[in-house]
């Protein structure tokens, strides 16, 4: 999996620039007015950051106030810095960039190169968080100039390690991370900051981990455990160790990595890395082809990452449970775990969705902000020559004012005409494509309009279903036209919404002869099961017709289902009257599935026996010869065990996205 790496020391304090001979209580700041009061008020801010950011904001918004009263620029700066220190603990970045911009422009003022590079790498950080990975980066290289001409390496540290995790965000730019991130490692060791050293090291083997240079994933992988010993982040580098043996098949190094990653995870509670080390200890298993401990951690991971809602590693447990299923020939199992993929492929495409939507909100809440700021502070000379100007504009304005009138009147008369003639185009278009679609599916329709003619395809897996009303000729001769088309046409009104809900594709009807298929012209993995339940609620539906037949002293019509998968082609015939149809001798066999049937029943194939053994209670009934095919076996369905509706109704996301 393609992990975020970690983002380490972007937050450095300048030290403040005055005394701090003296160090009064926070009581006797109400009469205490120097440097060292604001320096106190700012060291407390900082001591609140973790643990009651809003109190951070309020004792750094008291050192700005008195900052300003004593005329203390370097104190105002830093006071500037930590407000937005603490709206940045609060998640809210608009906030956060407006004072750090304020700060910036200070140190820029007082030419204070150390507090310059500071903030533009904390402002960096801030666009890299929403995504704007051209500014962050722009910021973050101006940082670095500055860090190196000053020979600041705590600074240029900083600075590599955010350039390099905006570079690791995109495959085309991973060693150009690389390059930075082997650059700040150095400099971890020079200043002894171990705790950088064994992240940067751990960033440093993932990425070598995603290009598949494995040994050199492990030589920093293994860096970073010796430098940090038994801490939080350790786990996460045992994983990584664990994942580089299993890509080279050494199974019993890659699940002793992923033990250690265990051991030490639920010793320190950290239980992000405990799912990582079961998902590893799963994948060993899966790879020894012990497919029963597999799926045990495979669960074990599932649950927990449940409740820590973690979705990307819910979707790739999931994609493995299901795969693994299958490979053990549990496909009832296997359904399940590919309908909980579906789902969180949802979620994460929502929370995609949301972010890119946050991004958007975010620039343009920071671009109003930045127009309000630039409206206010305009020159007073200019809104002094604005009033001078209206003076003397004033009866250009009122004859202005009347020749806008009439010219407007105008304009919204032709506008009125236009918008009623667009009003009614768009409501023939609207009739136009809803009879389109009456007639062919979506994406068939679309496929004509946009090109003017649809391909024909083939398909491998469709279900095809006839049914039929028997004895139908007999009882047309006893009735009058009108009663027969309207019976006629209400039962297949009722066929045509149970084809709806289920998502299937009506094909045309014949007399009192009924044709669908399922699987076409979108794909779908679950389409026999729902074409053999549209079977039997048809079946359903019709009893409940005859019922009221009966009571009125009417002859009952008897249906006959048949049901047969297999290939087909499918597409759109006729030049003046489109038509869409399928062929090819599944629809034959499904058709003589259909004449070989029974009233109240639904007669399947051999074919989607196999299918869906699984799920309903069948009884065999013989073979029928098929020309060119030879026999074929055929089934009752008798009664339905349980299907999760999430298998009968879910979206089909590769269709939708």
């Amino acid at each position: 999996m393609k992990q975020k790496l970690k983002f380490l020391l972007l937050y450095f304090f300048v030290a403040p620039l005055g005394s701090f001979a003296q160090k009064p209580t926070i009581d006797e700041l109400t009469i205490t007015k120097d440097t060292a009061s604001v320096n106190l008020l700012l060291r407390k801010s900082k001591e609140k950051l973790g643990t009651s950011p809003d109190s951070a904001i309020s004792l750094a918004m008291q050192a700005k106030s008195l900052a300003d009263e004593i005329n203390y620029p370097q104190g105002k700066a830093l006071s500037l810095k930590n407000i937005g220190l603490g709206y940045y603990y609060q998640g809210k970045s608009l906030e956060t960039l407006d004072y750090w911009t304020q700060s910036l422009a200070m140190y820029e003022s007082l030419k204070d190169e150390t507090g310059v590079a500071n903030l533009l790498s904390n402002i960096g950080a801030v666009y890299s968080d929403q995504g704007d990975d051209v500014k962050a980066l722009d910021y973050a290289l101006r940082s670095l100039s500055i860090a190196e001409k000053l020979g600041d390496k705590l600074r240029i540290l900083s600075a590599l390690n955010l350039v390099g995790n905006i570079y690791s965000s995109k495959d085309q730019t991973k060693d150009k991370a690389l390059e930075y991130l082997l650059r700040a490692l150095p400099l971890c060791e020079e200043i002894g900051n171990n705790e950088s050293l064994g992240v940067i090291s751990e960033n440093i083997g993932q990425l070598y981990f995603e290009k598949g240079n494995y040994l050199k994933a492990q030589e920093y992988f293994k860096k970073a455990i010796t430098v940090m010993g038994d801490n939080a982040n350790a786990p996460f580098a045992y994983n990584g160790i664990g994942k580089t043996y299993l890509k080279q098949g050494n199974v019993e190094e890659a699940l002793k990595y992923h033990n250690q990653a265990l051991n030490l995870a639920e010793k320190l509670d950290v239980k992000i890395r405990m799912v990582e080390a079961y998902q590893g200890i799963a994948n060993v298993y899966n790879k020894k082809s012990d497919l029963k401990t597999a799926i045990y951690y495979y669960i074990q991971a599932e649950n927990l990452a449940n409740e820590l809602k973690y979705n990307p590693r819910l979707k790739e447990i999931y994609e493995e449970m299901a795969s693994t299923y299958e490979k053990a020939g549990d496909y009832k199992n296997a359904y399940v775990y590919q309908t909980r993929l579906n789902i969180v492929k949802d979620s994460l495409f929502n929370e995609t969705s949301e972010k890119k939507l946050g991004a958007l909100q975010f620039e343009f809440d920071l671009q109003k902000k930045q127009n309000e700021i630039t409206l206010l502070t305009k020159d007073k000379d200019l809104q002094a020559v604005s009033l001078k100007r209206q003076k003397l504009a004033k009866n250009a304005f009122m004859i202005g004012l009347v020749l806008a009138f009439t010219i407007a009147l105008l304009i919204f008369r032709s506008y009125r005409i236009k918008a009623k003639t667009h009003k009614i185009l768009d409501r023939q278009k609207n009739e136009i494509e809803n009879l389109l679609l009456n007639i062919l599916p979506v994406e068939v329709a679309h496929e004509l309009k946009t090109t003017g003619h649809s391909t024909p395809r083939q398909y491998e897996s469709v279900s095809v279903m006839f049914t039929d009303f028997k004895g139908f000729t007999t009882i047309a001769d006893k009735m009058p036209p009108d009663d027969l088309v309207k019976e006629l046409d209400d039962c297949f009104i009722a066929f045509d919404g149970i084809i709806e809900k289920y998502n299937l594709e009506k094909i045309k009807t014949i007399g009192d002869s009924y044709m669908c298929a399922g699987g076409i012209p979108t794909p779908d993995e679950t389409h026999v099961l729902k074409m053999v339940k549209a079977g039997l609620e048809i079946q359903q539906y019709v009893a409940s017709y005859n019922e009221r037949r009966e009571e009125n002293g009417l002859e009952p019509w008897l249906v006959r289902i048949g049901i047969h998968v297999g290939p087909v082609v499918a597409g759109v015939v006729g030049k003046k009257k489109y038509a869409y149809d399928i062929w090819g001798s599944s629809v034959n066999i499904a058709s003589r599935m259909e004449s070989n049937g029974e009233p109240g029943k639904v007669n399947i194939s051999s074919a989607t026996y196999e299918l869906i053994k699984d799920f309903y209670e069948c009884s065999y009934r013989g073979k029928i010869s098929a020309k060119n095919i030879g026999e074929i076996d055929m089934y009752f369905i008798e009664h339905e065990y349980s299907i999760p509706k999430t298998l009968l109704f879910k979206e089909n996301i590769e269709a939708t996205q």
